[in-house]
C-alpha cells in the first residue's frame, strides 16, 4: 500500500532558523512533504512593524503535522491549542512554556542576554546564548544564524506579539511526542513531563546525548524518532 505522503511544517528554535532543521529536511523529505519556515524575525523573514501573531503565521502552513524546538514547540503548542482540527500529530521538541515557573539559572541567562543586547552587542548576545544552549562543536554551524537573528530582531522597535488564550493541555487529543535531550537544562525535562502528563495521547521520548537542540546534536536518533511517529499515521 503507497503511503500517504504526510505534510509536516518544522519550525525552529529561537537560536538560529530554518536551516537549523536541514538534518530533518534531508531525511523527512523523501517520504513527506516538508515545510521549514524561517519565523517572522529569524532568517530571510524579517520582524514585522505591525503587531502579529506567530500562531496565525504558522496557522498558514496548515493542515498538517506540527514539529517545534524551544521557541518553536512553544508556537506549536499554542498553534495546537488555538486549531487543533488542523494539526494532525504534534511534535514537542524540548518545547518553551509560557508562564512556566523558571530557574534561577535560566533568569540568569535571560538577564546576560538582555544587558548584551541593550548595550548594543550583538557579537556578546549571540555568544551569551550559543553558551548556554549550543554543544561546543556545533557553535559555528549556530552562530550566524543566532546572529543574523539578534540583527532582525534589534532593527526597529519590536511589535506587540499577539497570542491566543492559552487552553489546557487536555483539549489536545491529537497524537502528541514529546522529546527531550539528557543534556538539556533542568526546566526543560521538567516541562517535558509537565506535558507529557498533561496532554491525554502524548508519549515522552529521552534522546541520549542531545542537549537542546536535539536535531543536531543527535540528529539520527531525532529523525528515526520521527519517522516512525509520522509512519503511525499513514
Amino acid at each position: 500500500m503507497e503511503n500517504r505522503q504526510v505534510r509536516v511544517v518544522l519550525l525552529h528554535s529561537a537560536l538560529g532558523d530554518s536551516r537549523l532543521w536541514k538534518r530533518q529536511i534531508a531525511a523527512l523529505e523523501r517520504e513527506h512533504h516538508v515545510i521549514a519556515p524561517d519565523l517572522p524575525g529569524w532568517g530571510e523573514n524579517p520582524l514585522p512593524t505591525e503587531p502579529f501573531s506567530m500562531v496565525d503565521f504558522t496557522a498558514e502552513f496548515l493542515p498538517g503535522v506540527l514539529v517545534g524546538n524551544s521557541f518553536g514547540g512553544a508556537v506549536a503548542l499554542r498553534t495546537a491549542l488555538a486549531h487543533p482540527k488542523q494539526v494532525e500529530r504534534l511534535v514537542l521538541i524540548a518545547a518553551g512554556l509560557p508562564a512556566w515557573d523558571y530557574t534561577e539559572e535560566m533568569r540568569r541567562y535571560w538577564q546576560a542576554e538582555e544587558q548584551a543586547i541593550e548595550a548594543g552587542d550583538l557579537d556578546a548576545a549571540t555568544e551569551v546564548n550559543l553558551e548556554f544552549w549550543v554543544k561546543p562543536e556545533h557553535r559555528n554551524e549556530v552562530r550566524p544564524q543566532q546572529r543574523r537573528a539578534l540583527e532582525l530582531q534589534t532593527a526597529h522597535e519590536e511589535p506587540e506579539l499577539i497570542w491566543p488564550e492559552m487552553g489546557s493541555l487536555s483539549k489536545l487529543t491529537m497524537p502528541t511526542l514529546v522529546v527531550v535531550g539528557t543534556d538539556d537544562h533542568a526546566d526543560f525535562h521538567a516541562i517535558a513531563e509537565h506535558l507529557a502528563n498533561g496532554i491525554p495521547n502524548a508519549d515522552l521520548a529521552i534522546v541520549p546525548g542531545a542537549g537542546h537542540l536535539v536535531g543536531i546534536d543527535e540528529p539520527d536518533e531525532l529523525n528515526a524518532l520521527l519517522l516512525e511517529f509520522l509512519a503511525e499515521s499513514d
